[in-house]
């Protein structure tokens, strides 16, 4: 760890944390990144107008090298931002005047010196096989470095500018490299994942470039039966009821409202930590919240115009931190995911208590943290993702664990289990959906046909995963789930669409004359009406609750993007 009084401390990685081992060399000048050699051997380390290299077994600094050494009349310091060691002993740099420099580290001398902003060069990665570097700059850009030959058959490489990209408007703070893409984070709140073509074998998801501006997991939840909607934010929760109208109208009015939707309250965190997630019971009776050390529990009451909360006292010891909190569909029960791959259930006390009643653990003991949770309408089952991919099912009358689903190649984004068939309904990162049949322990009839018959190449080269799934009980055949750019209603009892079909948004369907959109009759009905969409969930029979976040509302929050002069203005 690099420290502003200029020293670098190691520390041991043991279980359950780290532990101080010793200082190395200190000099003036704060650190501000490292990086190790690949042989563990030595530690690079850059500060302001200079690098340092440690060797790690003495302690001693080995080298020092003023970066602006070659510069004339230099007033202004130079801030090393970013620092990476190749296993050939070349030191990568990037600073505070836009430049990338590679250096030797035992001559210290500069080898090669790239200015590729007039502004600062923020962030660096490099690949695992180090012959290609990505940098990104304080103007939103991002540029590719390759190590290439000076000319055909030549053995002498060198280090070239090949691929600038521009997908962010502020900086860009943080930079990976996997082996087959870019990836870069802005200060525009927007992670970008840019592939390498050259690396894609085929066009399809992996092919394309993609933008996420939401994380992919709840931040909204909502009291069905109460018609509340909780708002988590990274150190409170707000608390919201819904408003209501007695009008009715076609479709696309907006409908006077008889009551305006009411912020019933606002419950802050304790401390600098950030809420891992949060959740409100069905009843709108019980908050609960986790941080990184801590688990919250809170009962509501409502008594005629006001609200009170009050917070359960003496909640169990917990595995923590919770990665995910799920309230069964009575209200009774909690349900804890941990960060150890245990699953925590808690029975709810009236007026204002709760209980352990059991801990389900996955019978291969992995430990890989639960993030995703399901429980049933009747409250017999509950299914659970664990960072492995693997999907646990448990039975909560008898108080364990019922089967696993089969592991599939990619990440689950969304799981639901439908209330009247007991199927659990699972979207992949891959845009893949599956129907597994739990009292039967095997994949449905209709989840095999979508396998064997193949979902809509459209469908399947979307950028953003499914995050929410949701039924209808009045209609079985229907399942409801959206991602961040569209809200679907799929329908089992439809076809599925060929390729050859088109995937309409349902407002351009219903531009068609009666034989063309009957022609277009299939299991998808697509809605691209709301976006960014951040939650949707069915209230009752006849209502759906949508939650949107416009960008602008994120940009105006945003500092001013640096000026760039611009040809011709």
């Amino acid at each position: 760890i690099g420290c502003e009084d200029g020293s670098v401390k190691l520390f041991q990685v043991v279980p359950g944390g780290i532990q101080f081992e010793r200082n190395l060399d200190r000099r003036k000048g704060r650190i501000l990144c490292l990086s190790w050699h690949p042989s563990d051997t030595h530690i690079a380390a850059g500060s302001i107008d200079a690098l340092r290299v440690f060797d790690v077994s003495s302690g001693q600094t080995v080298q020092r090298i003023m970066v602006n050494y070659h510069v004339q009349k230099v007033k202004r310091e130079c801030i090393v931002w970013s620092i990476a060691f190749l296993s050939s002993g070349t030191v990568v740099t990037s600073d505070s005047f836009g430049r990338v420099q590679f250096w030797d580290w035992e001559r210290g001398t500069l080898l090669e010196s790239h200015t590729v902003s007039t502004s600062a060069v923020l962030s660096l990665a490099v690949s695992e096989k180090e012959d290609s570097i990505i940098v990104g700059t304080s103007t939103g850009a991002t540029y590719q470095f390759q190590l290439l030959p000076v000319k055909m058959g030549s053995l002498e490489k060198r280090w070239v500018r090949t691929k600038p990209f521009q997908h962010h408007t502020h900086d860009v703070r943080a930079v990976a490299h996997s082996s087959t893409a870019l990836i870069s984070g802005g200060l525009d709140a927007q992670l970008v994942i840019r592939p390498l073509m050259e690396k894609m074998q085929k066009k399809g998801y992996e092919a394309a470039l993609r933008k996420f501006i939401f994380p992919h997991r709840r931040l909204v939840s909502c009291a069905r039966k109460a018609r509340l909607l909780l708002f988590q934010f990274s150190q409170h929760l707000e608390l919201w009821r819904l408003g209501s109208t007695d009008e009715t109208g076609k479709d696309g009015e907006v409908l006077p409202l008889c009551r305006m939707p009411e912020h019933l309250l606002q419950l802050k965190s304790k401390g600098p930590e950030h809420i891992y997630c949060s959740c409100v019971s069905p009843c709108g009776s019980w908050v609960a919240y986790s941080t990184a050390s801590r688990f919250h529990l809170y009962r509501v009451q409502y008594e005629g115009g006001g609200v009170s909360i009050k917070k359960v006292p003496k909640v169990p010891k917990l595995l923590l931190p919770a990665y995910q909190l799920q309230f069964s569909s009575d209200s009774g029960s909690l349900f804890v995911a941990s960060a150890r791959g245990s699953v925590h259930v808690l029975q709810l006390l009236e007026p204002g208590g709760c209980k352990h009643l059991h801990t389900f653990r996955p019978p291969s003991g992995s430990p890989e943290a639960v993030y995703l949770l399901a429980s049933s309408a009747d409250g017999h089952w509950l299914a659970a993702v664990s960072g492995d991919w693997a999907i646990h099912v448990y039975n909560l009358k008898g108080f364990k664990h019922h089967c696993m689903v089969p592991t599939y190649s990619c990440a689950v984004t969304a799981l639901a289990i439908h209330p009247v068939t007991n199927n659990l309904v699972i979207a992949y990162s891959d845009q893949q959906l599956f129907e597994f049949g739990i009292p039967e322990k095997q994949y449905t009839a209709w989840s095999r046909m979508v396998q064997n018959c193949g979902l809509h190449k459209v469908w399947l080269e979307r950028d953003s995963p499914i995050t929410h799934i949701t039924f209808n009980p009045k209609n079985p055949s229907h399942i409801l789930l959206h991602d961040t750019y569209m809200f679907c209603v799929l329908d089992k009892s439809l076809p599925l669409p060929d390729n050859s079909a088109l995937l309409m948004n349902q407002s351009t369907l219903k531009q068609l004359p009666e034989t063309a959109r009957q022609r277009q009759l299939h299991a998808f009905k697509i809605c691209k009406k709301f976006q960014p969409l951040l939650f949707a969930d069915l209230l009752d029979e006849n209502c759906l609750v949508m939650v949107e976040r416009p960008i602008m509302d994120i940009k105006t929050q945003l500092p001013p993007p640096i000026q760039q002069k611009k040809f011709g203005t």
